[in-house]
């Protein structure tokens, strides 16, 4: 039998869904649901590490660009221990404001280790 919840499509449904929950408290079980504790993520404009790190870093991005929404792009790609998903952020039916490509190591109980994004486009603020 396939393990679902951690396919590669699942888990990145978890990290979107992750980053669109606005409930701190909700927010927090997603993050734990997802990610181990000593989870990292990197991109050009932020580094942050551990639960409390990311639940940090999602507020901000929520805050900054309020209204807003991500989403997947494309297919999942994954294999072993690796994950590979576009993501786009923009409001729903409209403009996409940003877009990009995350790359994740995964944990050995399949939660995300580490994620490093690449931003393709982001807005000019």
């Amino acid at each position: 039998m396939t393990d679902t919840t951690h396919s590669p499509t699942a888990i990145a449904d978890l990290y979107i869904a992750t980053w669109n929950e606005a409930d701190p408290q909700r927010r927090r079980a997603l993050i734990a649901q997802g990610w181990s504790e000593d989870a990292s993520y990197l991109d050009p404009l932020a580094a942050v590490h551990g639960h409390d790190g990311l639940d940090a870093l999602i507020d901000a991005v929520q805050r900054q660009f309020p209204g807003l929404c991500f989403s997947l792009r494309g297919a999942v790609d994954g294999y072993g221990d690796r994950l590979r998903f576009s993501w786009a952020l923009g409001a729903e039916g409209g403009e996409l404001v940003a877009h990009g490509t995350d790359f994740a190591l995964m944990a050995s109980d399949g939660r995300l280790r580490s994620v490093t994004g690449f931003l393709d486009r982001m807005p000019t603020v």
